[in-house]
């Protein structure tokens, strides 16, 4: 999350939590469509880790560095935790932010089109390029850092992320490698009502792992070949089931704005912000909160703010906010972050597309989804679901979305509607994943080395 929300506005009742998600309903001619992108700094001469104060005795700059030069040269105000710039933001809706392990983020401003959101890439990388260069930084364009270990990886100076620190190892064996070594690139899209909310997010949720197997380009962990291809993906089977997973009650009857509330409401919290101060309330529960009764802040009432940044402390691979999230996809390059709102936009705001893939979902089990959610890590396009392959999946989605992004017609200067930013995909499904090629590279021309993803893999 880039920035969190400050809305004192009390809340007294499960109620008013449900209205919050109505109101974000919007008409169709109002929306837009926003993408998140993170990327791993690293130090070109070295490969090494780029820490938040820099090396001054090297005379290189950190990531502090970096948010500086980036608020000096766009512009945008600063996010601050106590001392620290821990981000940016723009009145526009974009936002820079910084991930615990220092993965550098842009969350997007939410756009009209996906042209829109080339445009804004230009720029964010054009701007990135001129503050990075001058110390030597350069960002890695993969779903998971290929070579660091754990220990290995600075830590931010982000209050929130110090609960999280210290919170994930009780819930999961791989909360910190998620927190500190992956990167990923998402997609954020509205919904008109609850039902359109609810169709879309059945049809997002069925196909995330198939978004996973296009996008997956995480192979390498400790400098090795970890025998996945989404190495990312994997991680979050093992980080706190209680906030992670496919909602599988989302394909129940009776699913709405209500059962969700519920699901968000038995999440366990991680803190409180009152004022600049994280409360680490971790485990503990909203409902609580909601009541005054929360046993690490007695008395306390919550307020929107806090309904709104505890959403955004659950990490199902689609999350309901005020808009949907789709979080399935590693991070990649630069046709690859065009290529996932493309995909998304295609399928969901076209009403006939929209409704073909949820006939082609429909059939789909629990148990099938859940396997596939599994299976993607490791064998992307080979998985399998109701006996086809995701491969055969993919190709359905692609077509589908190409249909309803042409049908949108939405066209750039050159007069070339949205359809070309699917054209990466296209060459996955013929020539293979990211992973693969990038798998195939370690084990000939690179000599089974990751140093070469330094240089091939960089933006």
């Amino acid at each position: 999350m880039a920035r969190d929300v400050s809305d004192s506005t009390p809340v007294a009742s499960r109620d008013e939590l449900v209205a919050w998600f109505e109101a974000g309903s919007k008409p169709q001619d109002a929306f837009a469509v926003g993408t998140e992108h993170e990327k791993i700094p690293f130090y070109e001469l070295c490969h090494s880790a780029v820490p938040y104060e820099g090396k001054p005795e090297s005379g290189l700059g950190g990531v502090r560095a970096l948010l500086e030069g980036m608020r000096d040269r766009l512009g945008w105000s600063e996010i601050c935790d106590g001392l620290n710039i821990i981000g940016l933001y723009d009145d526009g809706g974009g936002a820079i932010s910084l991930e615990p392990g220092g993965q550098f983020e842009l969350s997007g401003a939410p756009l009209k089109t996906v042209h829109e959101t080339g445009a804004e890439l230009d720029r964010h990388f054009a701007a990135l390029r001129k503050v990075a260069e001058p110390s030597g930084v350069k960002f890695l364009a993969l779903g998971m850092n290929p070579k660091w270990r754990l220990d290995e990886i600075p830590v931010m100076p982000k209050q929130r992320y110090a609960i999280m620190r210290r919170y994930m190892p009780k819930v999961g064996t791989r909360g910190l490698d998620m927190m500190f070594r992956t990167s990923t690139v998402q997609a954020n899209l509205d919904f008109s009502s609850e039902a359109d909310m609810v169709k879309k997010l059945r049809v997002s949720l069925a196909l995330q792992p198939v978004v996973t197997a296009l996008f997956a380009n995480s192979p390498f962990t400790d400098g090795r070949l970890n025998g996945l291809l989404s190495a990312r993906s994997q991680i979050w089977l093992d980080t706190d089931p209680a906030r992670t997973g496919m909602l599988p009650f989302a394909f129940e009857d009776g699913m709405g704005f209500e059962r969700y509330v519920d699901y968000a409401l038995d999440a366990p919290m991680y803190f409180v912000k009152r004022g600049e101060t994280y409360v680490d309330v971790a485990g503990q529960s909203f409902r609580d909160l909601l009541a005054g009764r929360l046993p690490g802040m007695p008395g306390e009432r919550a307020t929107l703010s806090d309904w709104a940044n505890h959403l955004s402390t659950i990490f199902p691979e689609v999350r309901l906010k005020r808009y949907l999230e789709m979080r399935g996809a590693d991070a990649g390059p630069k046709p690859m972050l065009l290529a996932l709102p493309a995909l998304c936009v295609g399928l969901l705001y076209d009403g006939a597309a929209l409704d073909q893939a949820c006939e082609m979902v429909r059939p789909w089990s629990a148990a099938e989804r859940e396997a596939l959610r599994r299976d993607a890590p490791r064998l992307a396009l080979d998985a399998r679901i109701h006996g086809r392959t995701a491969r055969e999946v993919a190709r359905d989605m692609l077509a589908l979305a190409r249909a309803g992004l042409a049908r949108r017609a939405r066209l750039d200067a050159q007069g070339r509607d949205e359809t070309h930013f699917l054209d990466p995909l296209d060459r996955v499904l013929d020539e293979g994943t990211e992973a693969e090629r990038l798998i195939e590279a370690f084990r000939t021309r690179w000599a089974g080395s990751v140093d070469p993803a330094f240089v091939a893999c960089a933006y």
